[in-house]
């Protein structure tokens, strides 16, 4: 039995929303330090490391990275925040997947109508040229990758009836 083994590693665009969220908790932990030293005491110690951990914490959802690795007919997912904290979020097998495809092939026509789960693992944008693959696993989940020419080339020799380059 052959093995085949390869990374890849994608940047997920960050959320407008929580750079927002980030910056003000910033601020606000500012002023919290600032109003400590006029005379809020304890108050405002508390305020301070509440504000700088929140900003910390939402700073940390606002840099997603995706780690994909393909090892055997089998492709894992890693959720990396922030280039410190990894989490393991998904695992997925070649033999229960029913389709892999670019996100706009044809091929994934039939499966449009779908009412599924939807988990996003990808860069979080549509390019030009879109780069986004979707599979469909188990019947009940539709997983969005941004996977390389690479892995995409290994997973096609390992089982060309389920996936698809077009």
């Amino acid at each position: 039995m052959s093995e085949s083994y390869i990374e890849c590693l994608v940047k997920a665009k960050g959320s407008v929303v929580f750079k927002l969220l980030r910056g003000l908790l910033y601020v606000l932990a500012a002023l919290a330090l600032v109003s400590m030293f006029l005379g809020t005491g304890v108050i405002g110690v508390i305020l301070v490391l509440a504000f700088g951990a929140g900003g910390y914490y939402v700073g940390m959802l606002a840099d997603v990275e995706y780690e994909y690795l393909y090892m055997d007919k089998e492709i894992s997912v890693d959720k990396i925040l922030a280039q410190s904290r990894r989490k393991r979020v998904g695992t997925y097998t070649m033999d229960r997947m029913e389709i892999l495809a670019p996100i706009k092939s044809y091929r994934l026509d039939d499966y449009k109508n779908r009412q599924v789960k939807t988990l996003d693992y990808s860069i979080g944008t549509e390019e030009q040229p879109d780069r986004r693959y979707v599979f469909y696993y188990e019947g009940g989940q539709r997983v969005i990758l941004s996977p390389s020419e690479e892995m995409v080339k290994i997973m096609k020799n390992a089982n060309p009836r389920k996936v698809f380059s077009d």
